[in-house]
């Protein structure tokens, strides 16, 4: 364990607070015109997925463990984990759903993922950041809707929502942010 200055926490951190270690969902700091600056963050117990918010001074000392950062290979869901395999030694890891959370969707068969381990233990879970995906049902343009920036709602092949322009059709393979599904461009392949 080592003491930072709160300012410093960013997500996928591993905190150790009052005995119990919490990994970091979203850290952020505000900077008042007066007052004392503040830093939040957004935390997920480890043992038991509780989630809590806590609010710092941005000079505040927190306990930051160091975790090992490692790339695996996800592989299938099963139950509540999902499995994935270091590449080097073959063996495979469960990963709890509270780790993978709101990005199962975006989990492909045999892609690479980055994995924080703490004392052997996924702690949180790194998805490449764009994916291509086919677009498998959208509605049909309607005539005169043809200004540039319009946006329709739209259903992805791993059943994530999400709007894009007008000119994409069924069938269109479109690259998205894995984050949040955001539609970034028209895939190239």
């Amino acid at each position: 364990m080592v003491s930072v200055i709160a300012s410093s926490v960013r997500k996928g951190n591993v905190i150790e607070k009052d005995g119990r270690l919490y990994v970091v969902l979203k850290a952020e700091s505000f900077f008042p015109g007066k007052g004392t600056p503040t830093t939040s963050i957004d935390m997920r117990r480890i043992g038991d997925g509780v989630k809590v918010v806590d609010r710092y001074k941005t000079t505040d000392s927190v306990e930051r463990a160091f975790v090992e950062e490692k790339t695996y290979q996800y592989l299938y869901q099963d139950g509540e984990h999902y499995i994935c395999m270091d590449p080097e030694t073959y063996d495979q890891l469960p990963v709890d759903s509270s780790v993978v959370g709101d990005r199962a969707p975006f989990l492909q068969e045999n892609m690479e993922v980055t994995l924080s381990l703490f004392n052997g233990q996924a702690v949180a879970i790194e998805l490449p950041q764009r994916m291509t995906l086919e677009v498998v049902e959208t509605e049909p343009v309607v005539k005169g809707q043809t200004a540039s920036g319009s946006f329709k709602p739209a259903v992805l092949s791993n059943g994530v929502r999400t709007m894009v322009p007008t000119h994409i059709v069924p069938g269109t393979k479109i690259v998205v942010m894995t984050e949040d599904g955001a539609y970034i461009e028209r895939s190239k392949e």
